[in-house]
């Protein structure tokens, strides 16, 4: 207190030592919250938009699953227990196809592996009073988009804010879900297949943007393409399984990417 006064006595802007010691006070305040981000609030409200977006690709992976032949209990329990657009999409074409429990595990392993390397890199954003079980709780809420929130908050971020930023999104997930296998049994059937070319639009509004600015992935995304349709028609590969077709498809894919534009080092400091 004594040091803060003196250093305010000896300032040349004539304000009074009261008001200066305001100024330091609530500067020192602002910096310790964003050194430390643990709102329950403020969680929420960064989760809104995300839970918003999550309602309208959901309520088509219902409509799906219904539509396979699913009921809307079951499908309203895969999306309350898997938090992973791709994946379960991925993996409802492999229920409904009928496919091998060791397909299932490696389509899962190899279209969610990033989520565990997200998991990793937030681990190292959490405070330290975030216990084992809390990480474990927040890693199976971790999705590309609630990581992306967390990681661009400033400093470390609490368990209050995690949880407050990931309820309205698996909430969101699991009712789109619920709404979208509820309506698939009462809407008619041009109706559910107009609806049902919502999830290409969704992948298109995802990869377009940023094939425009990165060559490398346009060429990943096209790569993809062609080899997922020479899976579809060419003889012999029309015989492999949807799941190995997909596993083939992206580690090729990502594989190209990776030799026509590495990570330099330098960058790879930067981002870790």
């Amino acid at each position: 207190m004594i040091i803060i006064f003196n250093a305010v006595k000896s300032t040349p802007f004539g304000a009074s030592p009261w008001c200066a010691f305001y100024i330091i006070g609530k500067k020192t305040q602002e910096e310790k919250m964003t050194e430390f981000q643990n709102s329950f609030k403020k969680g929420l409200k960064d989760g809104l938009p995300i839970a918003l977006g999550y309602l309208s690709v959901s309520f088509t992976f219902g409509m799906m699953a219904v539509e396979g032949g699913l009921p809307v209990f079951t499908a309203v329990l895969i999306s309350m227990t898997n938090l992973t657009s791709a994946g379960q999409f991925a993996g409802l074409d492999l229920i409904l196809a009928g496919g091998a429990y060791l397909e299932m595990a490696l389509t899962q392993l190899v279209i969610n592996i990033r989520y565990a390397l997200m998991s990793v890199s937030l681990s190292q954003k959490l405070h330290k009073s975030v216990n084992l079980l809390d990480r474990f709780l927040i890693a199976f809420s971790n999705t590309d988009e609630i990581f992306a929130v967390a990681s661009g908050q400033k400093g470390e971020v609490g368990k209050k804010y995690m949880y407050g930023l990931a309820l309205l999104p698996i909430v969101g997930w699991t009712l789109g879900t619920l709404i979208g296998a509820a309506a698939s049994t009462v809407l008619p059937l041009s109706v559910r297949s107009a609806l049902g070319i919502a999830i290409y639009g969704m992948f298109i509004a995802i990869f377009i943007p940023p094939a425009k600015h990165n060559k490398t992935v346009a060429v990943v995304v096209l790569l993809s393409a062609a080899l997922s349709i020479c899976f579809k028609y060419v003889p012999g590969l029309c015989k492999v399984s949807s799941g190995f077709v997909i596993i083939i498809c992206a580690v090729l894919s990502a594989t190209v990417g990776a030799l026509l534009k590495p990570v330099k080092e330098d960058e790879a400091n930067e981002n870790g």
